[in-house]
């Protein structure tokens, strides 16, 4: 199949996801209407609002890769989708058939330089687990250490450049073209979503991933993060420690009475503050299928694919939400997510300030069993109902914390994630009071500089000041662009009066009885109106014309800047 004929399939299916799932007004927004005339007819029945969103789910799974992938970044996007959608979302299977085992041998030997059967022992030719984008073998180095090897399927990254190219296409064109896309920004999306997935595909930085989420853990004895073999690891191939164990969800109550369960869920839980609150470091899928409970009592956590770094000033606003939580002041809460938030035009201040504190104190009223994470999902929700835009790593903060809630309630019923977070915010807060060297180092270099630079500048303003020369200039607007605008505006405004004019004049001298006529009618008159239509049609040309130009040029410097993988 041709790159053409292939990338005209891909729209196509695109198209039919949208029309099926009611998304018609970005079919045309993103001009998408030619490739929608087949399988357009197959709606999705209105059987509930459930089933229209596992509908939802089962047809991005089905896709291929890259809308699995999607799909799973918009479950953590409550801001965006109802509940139904985000929770059938977040059950995407990300499991596909198992590629054959010589590709995987051919891969290890192309990416490491030498075939599996030097490098490793005991190389078992069936796979542990195979996903969208590669799949896991069990094998022994030589050494005789057990380890895993991750192996990216052929062809992923190129199918997966050719989806985003596609998916950049129909976003921009569908930011112009649709209301929809005007208050969500695809190409914004889209652009958070390429950059997650392109580190991803790389398996080297899934490995400094565990390395770090292993320093970051290694106070804590009863968990176990894989640690990486960095000889053996590439791009396209990852051998990290192998972990026997079993999912948490699969220990039943007499497998949990063996284990010091309260003690690994307190461990655990305080891991992750500590990950996403002091270090900024977020293990954005922390969901029951990446955690095992190992043979000798302690909980394993896999698959650090998906990573977030959570910024400085994000996580203060964070801890700051918490204690207005805490304390059930929900108007500090409503400001923390405005500041946080980026409001949109149908941005209603009062109204969302009204339902975030009737939400926290809700949340506060249900005592231990308030659980952070479900609280900060249903912020994220509230704030994209009344037109504010959350960052995306807060949506993943509650999203990681309500699948942690997951797992702690499951080891722990008594566990109590609020009482947790109290305990852990008086050394949160004095975390973040501290000050590393480097940042002291950056703040006397800043004083030095100023206090150097001051009386100079000092000087330069007050000689302007006494000689007439201290000016103010405001960049409030681009005054190039307005001036064209304007200038634009003035012509069409000048000729289309001047066309009115000659009209008007016309019709007077109609009324004017004169030797010379045409058809009957003066012929002064008649030259006036044929001049009149003229220049009618060359103004309605040159409107067209001009318009579509800057039409043009605009789409082309949005594509120029839309993201490549």
């Amino acid at each position: 199949m041709s790159y053409d004929e292939s990338r005209t399939r891909r729209y196509a299916a695109i198209a039919r996801f949208l029309i099926r799932h009611g998304r018609s007004d970005l079919v045309s927004g993103a001009s998408l209407d030619e490739y929608a005339d087949a399988g357009a007819e197959d709606g999705v029945g209105d059987d509930g609002t459930t089933d229209r969103a596992e509908a939802f789910a089962a047809d991005l799974e089905a896709m291929g890769p890259t809308f699995i992938k999607l799909g799973q970044l918009l479950s953590t996007r409550f801001d965006l989708l109802p509940p139904s959608y985000t929770t059938a979302l977040s059950r995407l299977q990300d499991e596909v058939e198992p590629f054959d085992v010589d590709i995987v041998r051919t891969t290890i030997a192309d990416e490491l330089g030498s075939e599996a059967r030097h490098l490793f022992t005991d190389f078992d030719p069936e796979p542990v687990a195979a996903a969208s984008l590669g799949q896991v073998h069990r094998a022994a180095l030589r050494n005789g250490r057990e380890v895993a090897i991750k192996v990216q399927r052929p062809g992923v990254r190129d199918e997966v450049r050719a989806d985003l190219e596609t998916l950049a296409r129909i976003a921009t064109v569908a930011d112009k073209g649709s209301d929809l896309g005007r208050t969500y920004g695809f190409a914004r999306l889209l652009h958070e979503f390429e950059r997650s997935l392109r580190l991803e595909l790389d398996y080297r930085r899934e490995a400094r991933n565990l390395l770090r989420f292993g320093d970051l853990t290694s106070s804590y004895d009863l968990l176990v993060v894989p640690e990486p073999v960095l000889e053996l690891t590439s791009g396209r191939v990852l051998t990290m420690d192998f972990v026997e164990g079993r999912k948490v969800t699969d220990v039943g109550p007499l497998g949990l009475l063996d284990l010091d369960a309260h003690a690994i869920v307190e461990q655990l839980f305080s891991a992750y503050l500590k990950s996403i609150l002091e270090d900024g470091f977020l293990h954005a899928d922390p969901h029951p299928g990446n955690v095992l409970v190992t043979p000798d009592g302690r909980l394993a956590i896999l698959d650090l694919g998906m990573v977030a770094t959570i910024p400085p000033r994000l996580q203060e606003k964070v801890v700051r939400l918490l204690v207005a939580i805490g304390d059930d002041n929900g108007e500090q809460a409503a400001r923390v997510l405005a500041d946080m938030g980026e409001p949109l035009e149908r941005y209603d201040a009062n109204a969302f300030r009204d339902d975030v504190t009737h939400l926290v104190s809700e949340a506060v009223a249900t005592g231990p069993e308030l659980q952070a994470g479900r609280v900060l999902v249903d912020l994220s929700r509230v704030s994209g109902a009344h037109g504010l835009r959350p960052p995306p790593e807060m949506s993943m903060v509650g999203k990681a914390l309500l699948n942690l809630d997951q797992t702690t309630l499951h080891l722990d019923p008594e566990f109590v994630p609020a009482e947790a977070i109290r305990e852990h915010l008086p050394r949160i807060l004095r975390s973040g009071l501290g000050t590393s060297p480097g940042s002291l180092v950056t703040a006397a270099l800043d004083a030095k500089e100023f206090t150097s630079q001051l009386p100079r500048r000092a000087n330069r303003i007050l000689d302007d000041l006494a000689d007439g020369r201290f000016r103010v200039r405001v960049d409030a607007v681009d005054e190039e662009r307005l001036h064209t605008v304007l200038q634009r505006l003035a012509n069409r405004l000048t000729l289309g009066l001047v066309i009115a004019a000659s009209i008007l004049g016309a019709s007077l001298l109609m009324q004017v009885p004169t030797d010379t006529t045409i058809l009957g009618y003066p012929a002064i008159a008649i030259v006036l109106f044929t001049l009149a239509i003229l220049g009618g049609v060359a103004l309605a040309a040159w409107i067209v014309v001009t318009d579509r130009k800057v039409a043009r040029t605009e789409l082309r410097a949005e594509k120029d800047a839309a993201p490549r993988i």
